[in-house]
């Protein structure tokens, strides 16, 4: 886990403007002598190669292999051959991933817009299992990268590594230090019930943001007095959806929060209940949510919007890099590897979305048929 000081997205964004421009301000950490192959070359080679479903070395290492001179030369390698699987491994594993994460997500946030006058970002960790290695006092250990994720547009804007799970938390808090959450008439942060912590209120809200926080019973106490409170004198409003073989409905009830919610600026508390019906089972699910958006900024409709968006970065984000890239069954456990890779992963499925994909392992197979697509798309973006 690199321990190099993080970059506000903010502050990179004077300089950032193609996305060759931005891998090449990451700082290369190969020593000059001996070097045969640029950088930024190296390292947009493996972007290209994930945008092509490329999920070892020796893939990209293939797929850079395949490659005309003519495509060699648009991405500025000079030499007539494309580098082999041990370049990208040596330089994969010694590349400072942070300070990769902050500038790739500096220019994912310059593409990405706001919806409503908001932008509203999740925050959720992934454990990358198939980099788990022994620990000196033989347990496991695995890298754990905390992401932060742009609703609307369904792509990644920063992530940082934890040294474990548990860890988690402070790593949230850190992450969000590197953003300007008074932005973009204040961006709007939701997180899981882990987080749900007055701290993490009170940093959000400090920075001139807005937190929705999930309420579960991970607090008892806290649970059992929002359980209390008068919900069926509450309004209700309700939206349903069918798909994938089941039938859901949502129900919300919003009301002003009650002064001994002691979480700092909480404006509202809302119940959510999700009741799915599946091949004719009936299951109910119970939520509080604590949000510091006032009733004028986040009426009942718009906050069970931020709500359910929030498990976009599960659904559209993690289950793709476990799905389509097989991410937990990764033989790459070296160093920074596993970071890097995720990290490109990231990228990839940002730019994807970002153009308007909806099936990335579609997307994928698209730009796999032909070697000039994902080059057009890194040459583009």
């Amino acid at each position: 886990m690199s321990s190099s000081p993080i970059p506000r997205p903010d502050a990179q964004l004077e300089w950032v403007s193609g996305l060759l421009d931005v891998l090449g301000g990451v700082p290369d950490p190969r020593r000059p002598r001996g070097v045969r192959h640029q950088f930024v070359t190296v390292l947009a080679l493996g972007l290209g190669a994930v945008l092509a479903g490329a999920r070892s070395y020796a893939a990209i290492a293939q797929w850079a292999g395949d490659l005309s001179a003519e495509h060699l030369r648009q991405l500025g390698l000079t030499r007539a051959t494309a580098p082999e699987a041990s370049t990208f491994r040596r330089l994969f594993t010694r590349l400072d991933a942070a300070v990769l994460d902050a500038v790739v997500g500096a220019f994912i946030w310059t593409r990405t817009r706001t919806v409503g006058g908001r932008r509203v970002v999740a925050i959720d960790g992934k454990t990358i299992r198939g980099a788990r290695t022994a620990t000196p006092d033989g347990g496991t250990t695995a890298p754990h990268l905390v992401a932060v994720f742009d609703h609307a547009a369904g792509a990644i804007i920063g992530q940082l590594a934890t040294a474990a799970k548990s860890n988690e938390i402070p790593a949230v808090r850190t992450l969000l230090a590197t953003f300007d959450l008074a932005s973009d008439g204040g961006v709007v942060v939701t997180v899981d019930a882990m987080h749900t912590q007055t701290d993490t209120a009170e940093l959000i809200t400090a920075a001139g943001g807005d937190y929705v926080f999930t309420l579960k019973a991970n607090q008892p106490k806290l649970y059992a007095a929002c359980k209390q409170l008068p919900w069926a004198d509450v309004p209700a409003h309700s939206s349903a959806r069918k798909g994938r073989g089941r039938r859901v409905r949502r129900t919300i009830k919003v009301l002003t929060a009650p002064a001994w919610i002691t979480f700092a600026g909480a404006a509202q508390l809302a119940q959510i209940r999700r009741t799915t019906n599946r091949n004719g089972k009936k299951t109910v699910e119970v939520v509080y949510v604590i949000t510091s958006a006032d009733h004028r900024a986040a009426p009942p409709a718009t906050l069970a919007a931020w709500i359910q968006g929030h498990w976009g970065i599960e659904n559209r984000a993690h289950w793709v890099r476990d799905v389509t890239f097989d991410e937990d069954r990764s033989q790459i456990r070296t160093g920074n590897g596993p970071h890097v890779m995720a990290t490109l992963r990231n990228t990839a499925i940002s730019l994807l979305r970002l153009g308007g994909a909806t099936n990335i392992a579609a997307s994928l197979r698209h730009h796999a048929a032909a070697a000039d697509r994902p080059i057009k798309l890194l040459l583009n973006s």
